[in-house]
């Protein structure tokens, strides 16, 4: 990995995650920076424990882990889905939700049993939140608001997408296409998801 005197990143660099979904949103949105994404299950890097209370530790974390063991730059997310009806859970639980299967057909439903539960009424208020950290370490946090559905909608996207409707739009995550949400393929300025934002973000401090 090289640094030019702009403070631009270029060449390699490891996205810090085993989660497929993930990991080909990352090439998604740092391809077209000219970056070579490689993920850290092709490294054959552990997963650290997430002990961090917050997103941003938790990237942080994952950052670091991955970096000093691949000896490159690496960039990690840590995001989940938030409900404010929940108190805002899952939170930085919303993977361990999904249990170590990863069903998060099964995490969606416990959702909407526990909106139930509690007597909430539609619409349930919600937001999704990615931090992303580069190894130095450095976080950066996108947040995109708006509300769930439910049953689930669409089939694109992965996690919690067909629940989540974003603000000023009608469908969810999980109807919407990659460019919809992340402004591809030539930029994301008009970035809509809560990982895109957190890229842009990203991306002007790397330049500036």
């Amino acid at each position: 990995m090289n640094e030019t005197r702009a403070g631009r990143l270029s060449g390699r660099i490891v996205a810090a995650t085993h989660n497929k979904g993930k990991l080909a949103e990352f090439n998604d949105l740092l391809a077209p920076r000219g970056l070579e994404v490689v993920g850290a299950g092709a490294l054959g890097l552990d997963e650290p424990e997430e002990t961090g209370d917050s997103f941003a530790a938790n990237a942080a974390l994952k950052a670091r882990a991955a970096a000093r063991v691949a000896r490159l730059p690496a960039l990690a997310d840590d995001s989940g889905l938030c409900v404010a009806a929940l108190d805002d859970a899952p939170g930085i639980y919303s993977a361990r939700w999904a249990g170590d299967g990863k069903d998060f057909a099964g995490a969606m439903a416990r959702i909407e049993r526990e909106l139930l539960a509690r007597g909430a009424a539609p619409p349930w208020r919600a937001h999704f939140i990615s931090a992303l950290a580069l190894a130095w370490p450095e976080a950066f946090e996108g947040r995109v608001d708006g509300h769930l559905v439910f049953p689930p909608r669409g089939t694109s996207g992965f996690g919690y997408d067909p629940i989540f409707i974003p603000d000023g739009h009608s469908r969810s995550f999980g109807e919407m296409t990659a460019e919809e949400k992340h402004g591809l393929p030539r930029d994301n300025s008009l970035a809509l998801s809560h990982r895109a934002r957190a890229f842009q973000k990203l991306a002007r401090a790397l330049i500036d």
